[in-house]
């Protein structure tokens, strides 16, 4: 029988040298203690430095907050790279327009990684509130990875529920600044940007974890 598909999420910028990477690899890292084998992570840029690796200041942020920034080559966004992923999350939402432009299909599992992390704090706020009722339609029949990937499958809808509720005083809000090529504190502003949205994803994460023989999004 054929293990359960991990969950597949992309991050998007431009180069794909600044922000995606260090998306991607933080979220990876802290995905894999939530749930080992149950993600992966990669990134791509819809004017990718090709084969470049990701800034210094990028990779060491990747390294100050426990990710590993090795081995990276940067990749050009492609139709062929978002076939099959269950989540899209760009780094403005002028790259959520590129990526749509390329698959309209992902219209509801596309947004910038800021918007989606207010809508799951949103989610968190509403299941404390209600004392951690379980999220309807995530059975794992007693396999965390299918009960995982089930719940995550789900969850683009979930959020775009309550986006209205998670709305930004300015619509700047939902993007992250590019450093390319500007000043370490331009990329010291990415960070501050970028973490709080990577440590909400996490959360909501950590917070629905599946356990064998129950239901993902119980505590």
């Amino acid at each position: 029988m054929d293990s359960p598909a991990p969950v597949r999420i992309l991050t998007v910028c431009t180069g794909n040298i600044c922000r995606s990477p260090v998306a991607e690899r933080l979220l990876q890292a802290g995905l894999n203690q939530v749930l080992p084998g149950g993600f992966v992570v990669a990134s791509a840029g819809t004017r990718a430095m090709v084969g470049d690796p990701m800034q210094p200041i990028s990779a060491d942020i990747v390294s100050t907050f426990g990710g590993d920034p090795g081995n990276f080559a940067a990749r050009q966004l492609t139709p062929k790279i978002l076939r099959g992923v269950d989540l899209v999350l760009t780094m403005t939402s002028g790259h959520r327009g590129e990526v749509l432009q390329l698959d309209a299909s992902l219209l509801k599992r596309t947004f910038t990684i800021r918007e989606f992390a207010r809508m799951l704090d949103v989610l968190d706020e509403r299941a404390a509130a209600s004392e951690g009722e379980p999220v309807p339609g995530t059975s794992d029949g007693g396999n965390p990875l299918a009960a995982n990937h089930a719940f995550w499958r789900g969850l683009p809808a979930r959020a775009a529920a309550v986006r209205h509720l998670s709305l930004p005083a300015d619509s700047s809000e939902n993007d992250i600044i590019d450093p390319y090529r500007r000043a370490p504190e331009v990329y010291r502003q990415m960070e501050d940007e970028l973490a709080p949205a990577i440590v909400s994803i996490l959360r909501h994460a950590r917070l629905n974890a599946p356990v064998a023989g129950t239901r993902a999004g119980s505590v």
